[in-house]
């Protein structure tokens, strides 16, 4: 055995990497890559065709709504048939909603399509997280759950990247359905990481759901953490669809540097991560999740002073400094989960969660009538009140390591 061979089994066992958490990780890419090159220019893509700022809105709207309905059906059927089942059929719908936009060029194939694959993350992420959940110890949980985050932090930031290159090359609307061409041919591959590299649960595992127990199963501390999600998640959606909208037509920067703020926003989280998993794995998760929600709320009211390229990548780095402990939260979600149903559990707070959001996302639109101050600021108050509540009536899962001030 080579002297570095006990070097890397230890890295192995400190991020907690097996051939399901691998397989997990190149499948998030592929999609991820594919997803992100045409989705996060879609608001500019409908204006470009004659979309309203109020499609804009709606579509923000969509997201969050679809995000809701998708997340129940996708823990029960992780639940239900295994995640490796529900991951092939979440990914193959995916691709049905690709063809809609490649083949039919108008903004209302915008919105059949996205139907289909617009919350491809929402609905496999309770079967992502039981495949973690399953794959790594209990005092890895946080650590295997930062890195599915992290890894998703690369095609968020090569997406756009790629992205907003290729319409600057080709134009909007013929480089968001080339976009969705490479995204087609990323998402065939990933089936095929599925298929051959992942493996099966057990019969056990894949036998273990129960009736629907809905907020029976959620526990005081989950409930206090579900509230206080909800408000931060107005802050984040509020002003959502617009960041982009406000940076290229309102601070006049192109595509390609928005693309390159998503760089830099999805740089700076992956920067926090890793620490971050160690330190919350090992004491103590409110801190970490706390600073979180902060971030989440002063970046409305950030990108709003922000009126350069450069004041805009301040911003960005706030924005992707608030990822500094979202991986913290899913992890804790899961702790406080009952143990027969964690994709079930998990499906059912980001239901009642994203449901509620697509409230404010659908309010979006009006607010940024008034004017894109009303939005931000908006959004700021609700991520205040957020904060505070979970500073109060926040926990984590060891008490003796309680946040020391709140």
């Amino acid at each position: 055995m080579k002297s570095s061979d006990p070097i890397n089994l230890r890295l192995i066992n400190f991020f907690g990497i097996n051939k399901n958490i691998t397989a997990m990780i190149i499948m998030v890419v592929l999609i991820g890559i594919g997803e992100k090159m045409a989705e996060r220019f879609l608001p500019l893509y409908i204006l470009a065709i004659g979309g309203s700022n109020l499609a804009v809105g709606f579509l923000n709207a969509l997201d969050n709504l679809l995000s809701a309905l998708y997340s129940f059906p996708g823990g029960y059927l992780s639940d239900k048939i295994g995640y490796k089942k529900a991951l092939i059929l979440f990914t193959l719908t995916a691709m049905l909603g690709y063809l809609v936009v490649i083949i039919f060029q108008s903004w209302l194939a915008v919105f059949i399509g996205s139907v289909l694959f617009i919350s491809w993350s929402a609905v496999s992420l309770p079967a992502v997280m039981s495949l973690i959940s399953g794959a790594v110890p209990v005092n890895k949980r946080a650590m295997g759950v930062t890195i599915h985050s992290l890894v998703r932090r690369i095609p968020m930031s090569l997406g756009p990247l790629l992205g907003g290159t290729i319409i600057s090359v080709y134009g909007t609307a013929a480089g968001i359905r080339i976009s969705f061409i490479v995204a087609f041919i990323l998402g065939f591959a990933a089936i095929l990481v599925i298929l051959f590299l992942m493996e099966d649960e057990t019969v056990t595992q894949k036998n273990r759901l129960k009736d629907f127990r809905g907020l029976k199963s959620f526990n005081p501390a989950l409930r206090n953490l579900l509230i206080s999600d909800i408000l931060i998640r107005f802050a984040e959606q509020i002003p959502y669809a617009f960041v982009v909208v406000w940076a290229v037509n309102n601070i006049g920067i192109t595509a390609f540097e928005f693309g390159v703020l998503t760089t830099i926003e999805m740089i700076t989280a992956m920067l926090v991560y890793i620490p971050v998993a160690y330190f919350a794995d090992k004491y103590y998760k409110k801190p970490f999740i706390f600073i979180t929600f902060i971030f989440f709320t002063i970046f409305p009211m950030i990108i709003f002073f922000s009126r350069s390229f450069t004041a805009l990548a301040a911003a960005f780095v706030v924005r992707g400094l608030k990822e500094f402990g979202e991986p913290t939260r899913k992890s804790l979600i899961m702790d406080l989960a009952p143990d027969d149903a964690k994709a079930e559990t998990f499906g059912t707070y980001y239901l009642l969660r994203d449901i509620i959001v697509s409230i404010a996302a659908i309010s979006s639109a009006f607010l940024w009538n008034i004017s894109p101050f009303t939005n931000f600021f908006t959004a700021f108050l609700c991520g205040l009140i957020g904060t505070i509540w979970f500073g109060i009536w926040g926990k984590g899962r060891k008490k003796k390591f309680d946040f020391p001030i709140l």
